[in-house]
């Protein structure tokens, strides 16, 4: 569960929150995932190519396997001083690249001090050079977020304008909801036009304001519109009571992971 990596994400935490790009957890939904997810990081690159993607997905969800690249070490090797992050950057046409980290989001909580503040500094070296970071996760891994998507400020669920990506996309929300996520950016991909976008994003908007209760933002459509202006700003409360339902559902999942008096995290 989620509760269990807050401490070991709380220096990704802070640096997310402190350094200048906009970090952001995605996760892409429906039968064409993973160009869906492709669509959104360049619609967010613009002209820029500031976008380094470091994808967390495994095996065939990476989207290593969408766009055909060599394998690559992961952004672990750094903590034995295998390799650089600049080394492990695999370039990618209008993006400044992809960056293997599978591996690492996995190993984060089990590193020691020494080696977890080595990891930190290569993800903060490769802050510098980029203005937005997206962290491409799994959508059948949204039920155990990971340190890097628990530490991310922003999350966005790219949902595909199909049944597919309506019952995967509500699925990841509801995942992340029970997790601790109090708000969620949506874009949509793939619709036929604005009508249908609108209309697919307030059916899935109305379905987990009643069974989930958290807030959505309506980001737009990613072929159409500037996702990265919208990612700037955070999530509005869809009212008073959201950080309190936030709170109730993360003391809900501790309970039914068998918690009991355990020390208090932050």
């Amino acid at each position: 569960m989620i509760d269990a990596r807050e401490d070991q994400a709380a220096g990704l935490r802070r640096l997310f929150r402190r350094a200048p790009p906009t970090v952001v957890a995605m996760y892409a939904t429906g039968r064409h995932g993973g160009f869906n997810a492709l669509c959104a990081a360049h619609r967010i690159a613009g002209r820029s190519e500031r976008v380094i993607l470091l994808d967390e997905a495994p095996g065939e969800a990476s989207l290593a396997a969408r766009l055909n690249l060599p394998h690559s070490p992961d952004l672990l090797s750094v903590v034995d001083g295998r390799c650089t992050p600049t080394e492990l950057l695999q370039p990618i046409p209008g993006l400044l690249g992809r960056i293997a980290a599978s591996a690492a989001a996995l190993a984060l909580p089990l590193l020691d001090s020494r080696r977890r503040q080595v990891l930190l500094g290569a993800i903060g070296q490769i802050q510098r050079h980029t203005g937005f970071i997206l962290i491409h996760a799994a959508a059948q891994s949204a039920d155990d977020p990971s340190p890097f998507v628990y530490a991310a400020p922003r999350r966005l669920v790219v949902a595909e304008a199909s049944a597919s990506g309506a019952t995967e996309a509500y699925r990841v929300i509801k995942q992340l909801a029970a997790a601790g996520a109090g708000s969620l950016h949506v874009a949509v991909a793939r619709a036929r036009n604005r009508a249908d976008a609108a209309a697919f994003f307030d059916g899935l908007e109305a379905l987990v304001r009643r069974h989930v209760g958290v807030a959505l933002a309506w980001l737009g459509e990613v072929e159409r519109d500037d996702l990265a202006n919208g990612l700037a700003h955070p999530v509005a409360e869809s009212s008073p009571r959201e950080a309190e339902q936030a709170f109730l559902r993360r003391l809900s999942a501790l309970g039914a992971a068998g918690v009991r008096h355990g020390p208090m995290r932050r």
